[in-house]
């Protein structure tokens, strides 16, 4: 009886993760393509042009305004000194991430 309790809780949570990156994903077309509620921003991972310190050529979560099938990153926004560190740190990651993925890292040539 455990094992079989164990697969459903695990089968549930693997679904549950499935149903949640398919919420999101309707969710970030329908503010692309229909544009978001006016004075209102979501979060989108765009290409960074450099926004919030953010290093430019990494895909990267923003602040932005959607209409008409376009976007617009939110620009000034006041960011504390902890979610500064936050963004960094997720920033490094990626950074590091893409480096490993095109064969880059440890090359100093």
């Amino acid at each position: 009886l455990g094992d079989v309790y164990k697969r459903q809780v695990l089968t549930h949570r693997k679904i549950s993760s499935v149903m949640s990156a398919a919420q999101a994903i309707k969710d970030h077309i329908k503010n692309w393509l229909h544009g978001t509620p006016e004075h209102e921003f979501v979060s989108m991972g765009v290409y960074s042009e450099g926004w919030y310190s953010v290093p430019k050529d990494i895909f990267f979560s923003f602040p932005v305004k959607c209409r008409n099938g376009t976007f617009e990153v939110v620009t000034g926004l006041k960011i504390d000194e902890f979610s500064e560190s936050k963004i960094r740190n997720t920033a490094d990651e990626l950074i590091a991430e893409k480096e490993e993925a095109l064969g880059l890292e440890g090359n100093n040539e």
